[in-house]
């Protein structure tokens, strides 16, 4: 790692982001707008931050300064704290289907549905598996996101879930973006598996989470619960074990049907994602724990079903991050800004609620503290965009594409001159 300083700026604009609170409604005013600011790096890490000629007139020796002359903007490296994106094959023909009027029961008989998926992820070697799950990442570090969570759940047996796994952690090396990875095996009973979803679960536990140890493939552990999936009381012994274990939870909850997220609650998971179907005693339940509540619009836009409530969950006092959702079926957009301004003008979201989403508290929901905001001591992971205006980024719903990436203080994407 480069141990060097480097001082960067001046910025029009600076957000760090520093001093927002984690949980909560959130407006544009509380954000501190920083002007002509600089952001001092050192090992990977911001040293400083504050004004441009300050730093520059402090760290006159053994600091490259890089001087912007145009007007910039820079906010912390963006995190997407769900996807899907180690997984092979299309489903085109699902989104088609799907808009033509058939049902979920329609197109899985017609081979389409999350089947479909596992049918094409198996046929994958490893080495495709983590080249596809490498280049997406690679897609999603354009668009300023630094850190992207990967679940598996297209293996959905001990052998394959291990492969996509092993995959994903090649893919890191070869991504400039950090990938954290995240076990689904319970994505839904195999069609495969002779034996009860409880055997099913049983299995998992006793055959898959020691190698997932063993090998620190993960330290996250993920269940869809739902009616077509698994149901509350099927998966609630399968995520104490999980924690016993020491592994974190997250809970795929109430996108369809309600019951996830108050398991959630229960059992103190991390993270609470999909939430399209919950009520009111959902949201207050969510609002008064620190369960992360993680909206995923793009799956919403994917099916046609309603939005996740972040307008009530935040004035319930919920925390809420916002991530894409990448995957074949539901979500095939993978583009986080588009996806989070379509989010804010449907629930009436200021640009501080959904910049927060994506930044510091998604990496609550990947319970990552050293990162997400621009303050010293937390990863030099920052985006620039080339506008005299912040505001600009949700305005222009993804068209304002960053000029720069820099994951842990290396600059990993340049556009400036394009």
């Amino acid at each position: 790692m480069d141990q060097r300083k480097k001082l960067i700026g001046p910025f029009k604009q600076l957000l760090s982001l520093a001093n927002l609170p984690i949980k909560g409604a959130l407006k544009d005013v509380d954000m501190e707008v920083l002007e002509h600011a600089g952001l001092l790096l050192e090992g990977g890490k911001i040293k400083a931050v504050g004004s441009f000629e300050e730093l520059k007139a402090a760290n006159t020796q053994g600091t490259e300064i890089i001087e912007l002359t145009d007007d910039y903007v820079v906010l912390p490296g963006y995190i997407d704290c769900h996807t899907h994106i180690a997984f092979g094959g299309n489903r085109a023909n699902d989104f088609a289907m799907r808009n033509a009027g058939s049902s979920y029961l329609e197109i899985a008989e017609a081979g389409g549905g999350i089947w479909s998926t596992v049918k094409h992820t198996r046929a994958l070697s490893e080495e495709e598996l983590a080249d596809l799950t490498s280049k997406r990442a690679d897609m999603l570090l354009k668009q300023g996101i630094t850190t992207v969570e990967v679940k598996s759940g297209y293996g959905l047996n001990v052998e394959e879930e291990l492969k996509t796994l092993r995959a994903v952690k090649k893919a890191n090396q070869h991504s400039a973006a950090d990938l954290i990875s995240t076990c689904l095996a319970a994505h839904m009973c195999p069609k495969d598996f002779e034996g009860t979803p409880e055997e099913y679960l049983a299995g998992i536990v006793d055959q898959l989470f020691p190698i997932l140890k063993e090998e620190s493939l993960t330290t996250r552990i993920d269940a869809f619960v739902e009616r077509s999936a698994f149901s509350a009381e099927q998966t609630k012994p399968y995520f104490e074990k999980a924690k016993d274990l020491g592994f974190d939870i997250t809970i795929h909850a109430d996108q369809f049907s309600t019951s996830g997220s108050a398991l959630a609650v229960e059992l103190a998971a991390v993270s609470a994602d999909h939430l399209e179907a919950s009520g009111d005693p959902e949201v207050l339940a969510l609002a008064q724990s620190d369960v992360v509540a993680v909206a995923l619009p793009a799956a919403s836009l994917g099916i046609g079903c309603a939005f996740t409530p972040a307008r009530k969950l935040l004035d319930a006092g919920a925390s809420l991050a916002i991530a894409t959702d990448w995957n074949p079926g539901s979500a095939p957009m993978g583009k986080l800004i588009e996806s989070a301004s379509i989010l804010a003008t449907m629930e009436k979201l200021s640009n501080a609620e959904v910049l927060s989403a994506i930044t510091y508290r998604a990496a609550k929901a990947l319970n990552l503290p050293d990162r997400g905001r621009l303050v010293e001591g937390l990863l030099a992971d920052f985006v620039i965009y080339k506008t005299d205006n912040y505001q600009n980024i949700t305005y222009l719903q993804g068209a304002l594409q960053p000029a720069q990436v820099w994951k842990s203080g290396k600059k990993v994407v340049d556009n400036s001159n394009s």
